[in-house]
């Protein structure tokens, strides 16, 4: 009797001193942020504040260009192709075949963890509501605000013109306070919840952020922080898709976000570009409440932070605005860790995918490891960065499509065998396509020596397997080829390519 008191003593011991987890998750967020440089502009104090005091991943990526498939691999650790979850539905709880799946708070629940969730983590309300005959919802104890734009203009603000139309492609300021956004709300939950949280068991809090998704809407303040007079344009490369195979249009074809060229022809490129800086700021300070919270708490020794985005943005480059690429702007994220045991303004330039958090946390906790993850724990990087990783990052994009990205190299192959391959040393903007003079590169012998062993070498890494659209999948324009993939349907014309 007293052994077994003893013994449950020290397992409720060990429970207690597990670290905390504050996990920060910001929608549409490129690499346009202080800690990795990718624009010159952009103050992000807060972002800089935690990466000085841990570890930037600088070569991290998502595993897919689009919040619902990206979400869905990242919390329950398994990729788009082992879900066929590739569009903004369904939610994986309604895939009969993974209604059950152990999600990442889920796994914390199961081992002692109080589990807290703000703002937009899943994909619009998924989770929210209970799951189908369980009578209740199970994916966390405790919800807080939904993800939300917060206050709106009355109308518009740009001007209501064919190609811009949709409801969400909006951006500006107008008269309003950052206490009326949605992701002050959100903030201020996560505030309240850390500055009131028991002590009695750890906890697992996750806050989700917005913006810069569009509506691109802040206050004049953020705005002031980039004059239009010095505003740093992104690297835009006229002609830049001339090199690219006609499967790099079909993949990301009937969107809402506008083409370059509508954006240049309506003057509206720079207040994008402005609008999503202010933006970043914006939602930058709302994690420097978050952060200042987690450091006045008693816990704070004992509370690892990491931030991700779920997928990139392009701002004009490549002649498209939005995710659903797979190029450098669409995948690569944001992606820091800092807390006990994590090294303090270090940085790591191994490939990382937003899929390793599953396990990477529950390691950093002492959590038993999950079987169902395809990710990679990001603890012997994390203990030397230096250390290397063998496995590339990998982003899927649509059934058939993926990147492959190493240290040095992307290689992104499409569902009709067509390629491009970038040298992201020489080409960090990935403006040369080295397979360009040949998409089928086994077949001339044309390509560079090194080129094409990367080449070959990446291409070991796609899935030999891949999973159809998942029941319930709703996409834009598809049809089911001899091939078996999925296929966007529309005819290219030459005043498409037009920049």
């Amino acid at each position: 009797m007293l052994a077994s008191q003893a013994a449950l003593t020290a397992n409720e011991t060990q429970v207690t001193t597990r670290p905390n987890i504050v996990m920060i998750a910001i929608d549409d967020l490129n690499d346009w942020v202080e800690p990795l440089g990718g624009h010159p502009d952009v103050k992000t104090p807060a972002m800089k504040r935690l990466a000085e005091r841990g570890l930037t991943f600088t070569n991290a990526h998502c595993q897919a260009p689009l919040c619902n498939p990206s979400r869905t691999s990242l919390m329950t650790g398994k990729r788009p192709t082992s879900t066929g979850i590739y569009g903004l539905s369904p939610w994986i709880r309604n895939v009969p075949e993974f209604k059950d799946l152990v999600t990442l708070p889920q796994h914390f629940s199961q081992n002692g963890y109080r589990t807290l969730i703000g703002g937009k983590i899943y994909h619009g309300n998924n989770g929210r509501k209970k799951q189908k005959g369980k009578g209740k919802n199970e994916e966390c104890d405790v919800w807080g605000p939904g993800a939300s734009v917060g206050a709106r203009p009355k109308t518009k603000l740009i001007p209501p013109t064919p190609g811009g139309n949709h409801g969400l492609m909006d951006w500006g300021t107008f008269p309003h306070q950052d206490e009326d956004k949605g992701d002050w709300k959100v903030a201020s939950w996560a505030v309240e919840q850390i500055d009131q949280m028991p002590t009695d068991k750890p906890y697992f809090l996750s806050v989700g952020f917005f913006l810069p998704h569009v509506p691109c809407y802040a206050t004049q303040k953020w705005f002031d922080l980039y004059p239009d007079e010095t505003l740093t344009m992104p690297p835009i490369l006229k002609g830049d898709r001339e090199d690219t195979p006609n499967s790099s249009w079909y993949i990301h074809w009937d969107l809402p976000e506008p083409r370059t060229s509508w954006l240049k022809k309506n003057n509206q490129l720079r207040p994008l570009v402005r609008s999503y800086l202010a933006c970043i700021s914006f939602v930058d300070s709302q994690v420097g409440r978050v952060l200042d919270a987690i450091e006045r708490s008693p816990q704070a020794d004992n509370t690892i932070v990491v931030l991700w985005s779920d997928h990139g943005y392009h701002l004009g480059e490549k002649a498209i605005s939005g995710k659903n690429s797979l190029w450098r702007h669409s995948t690569r994220v944001p992606l820091i860790f800092a807390g006990p045991g994590i090294p303090s303004g270090k940085s790591c330039d191994q490939p990382a995918e937003l899929l390793d958090l599953y396990p990477t946390l529950s390691g950093l906790a002492g959590l038993p490891a999950s079987i169902q993850t395809e990710g990679l724990s990001l603890e012997p990087q994390i203990s030397d960065p230096n250390t290397s990783r063998e496995r590339p990052a990998m982003c899927t994009h649509n059934a058939g499509n993926h990147s492959v990205c190493d240290q040095r190299w992307r290689l992104i192959r499409y569902a009709d065998g067509q390629s491009e391959l970038y040298d992201r040393q020489s080409d960090p903007w990935e403006h040369e396509n080295l397979l360009k003079d040949d998409p089928f590169y086994r077949a001339k012998g044309k390509i560079a020596p090194s080129a094409s062993r990367a080449a070959d070498r990446l291409l070991k890494y796609l899935p030999q397997q891949e999973l159809p659209l998942a029941p319930g999948s709703k996409a834009r324009i598809l049809e089911k080829r001899p091939d078996g993939f999925y296929w966007q349907e529309k005819k290219i014309v030459p005043e498409d390519l037009v920049e």
